[in-house]
């Protein structure tokens, strides 16, 4: 008999990955996992092919290619102010989420606590619990999802060893306010504790409101890892590219465990990032690009009978049923795929207690016509 025992023994096959499938095996607009139907620019992938005839073919440096690591410094001076030095504290990574996996294993060590606001990005728990750390879930709730900082207090011990944020927030659509800001200051100072910020929308946030990276904030820049995605901002989520900063302390133990997790990523691709970003309105422009889409599928959404909840940043739209239905969402998700066509994500999958707040996830990262089509589906609910 041939055993393993799983590290892992409450996971199985993520929401994304079940709610995709059931989408394809039915032939429904998939709305639910986060990715364009769109192409990406054919600059940017003239720029790819360019840099493979070029011969950039081979291993790139464990760290990046040092030109893509001297555009993110730049870009990060020009957004926030911040001065992140390319040889020393930025990486690149293969996606955001291995650089969120591999951050957390860097800092946290058995028995240590981190703090995880719900509805969470489902990698998070995981490696913390991969790495001996303790889930400290704080749920928050609909319609505004705001963090309540006095629980945040009380969660606070001396095992506290992370906070994790992510904003633009992935499901909600919300995003961190400068009083958000102010508090978690307050909390962390003169603490040993170290914040991973999951800020993959960074560019997508609308309604001119600001995006407070722990980039622009010295008390909180000094303790972070940020994690960011290209994939996220060039449409291009298969390439899986991404990166994180942090300071030169912090880095020296995240790439540690980079090179052993991956070691480099895709040189080519970086090559035609670097080139591709020093245009600075391709991602200047991406607010306004998103917005439209935003506002057309929540126009088109309100002719439906969901309730529609706030949407702040990133491409994900959420919605109420709870005057349609009193199925829990994963019941209903899975039924709406189905019998109507359109696929999307039930929240609950985002709260380890499985909370159930009536609230469905659609993504409207997609073509007009995407839209246009489930809508006139949703319509028939």
């Amino acid at each position: 008999m041939i055993r393993i025992t799983s590290k892992l023994p409450q996971t199985g096959t993520n929401i994304f990955t079940t709610m995709s499938a059931l989408a394809t095996e039915v032939g429904a607009i998939n709305l639910s996992q986060g990715f364009p139907d769109y192409t990406c620019s054919p600059e940017l992938v003239s720029l790819v092919n360019k840099a493979m005839k070029d011969g950039h073919n081979q291993y790139a440096p464990m760290a990046g290619v040092m030109g893509l690591r001297e555009q993110i410094s730049i870009k990060l001076e020009k957004l926030y102010g911040a001065q992140y030095h390319p040889d020393t504290e930025i990486t690149i990574t293969a996606g955001g989420t291995q650089g969120v996996f591999t951050a957390i294993s860097a800092a946290i060590q058995p028995n240590d606590e981190v703090i995880v606001f719900e509805p969470a990005y489902d990698c998070y728990a995981p490696a913390i619990k991969l790495m001996g750390g303790i889930v400290k879930s704080l749920e928050l709730a609909p319609p505004d999802y705001r963090i309540p900082w006095d629980m945040v207090r009380r969660l606070i011990t001396n095992k506290t060893r992370m906070i994790i944020l992510n904003s633009p927030h992935n499901p909600t659509a919300t995003v961190l306010q400068q009083s958000d800001i102010d508090e978690l200051t307050a909390i962390v100072k003169d603490q040993d504790i170290l914040i991973l910020s999951d800020e993959v929308y960074e560019h997508i946030i609308f309604d001119g409101q600001t995006h407070h990276s722990m980039a622009r904030y010295e008390e909180l820049r000094k303790r972070s890892f940020i994690v960011a995605s290209f994939g996220k901002l060039f449409h291009t989520t298969g390439w899986k590219l991404g990166y994180c900063v942090a300071p030169a302390l912090l880095m020296q133990e995240f790439r540690k465990l980079h090179q052993f997790l991956v070691f480099s990523v895709n040189t080519p691709m970086q090559y035609a990032v670097a080139e591709y970003l020093k245009d600075e309105n391709v991602y200047l422009g991406l607010a306004d690009f998103f917005q439209q889409k935003r506002d057309y599928f929540r126009s088109a959404l309100a002719q439906t009978r969901f309730e529609l909840l706030p949407c702040s940043g990133a491409y994900f739209q959420s919605v109420r049923y709870s005057n349609i239905s009193d199925e829990k969402d994963t019941e209903i998700a899975p039924r709406i795929t189905r019998e109507f066509g359109v696929a999307s994500i039930p929240t609950s999958a985002f709260y380890s207690r499985g909370t159930d707040h009536q609230v469905l996830r659609f993504c409207f990262a997609k073509q007009q016509e995407t839209l246009d089509k489930a809508v006139n589906k949703l319509m028939k609910i």
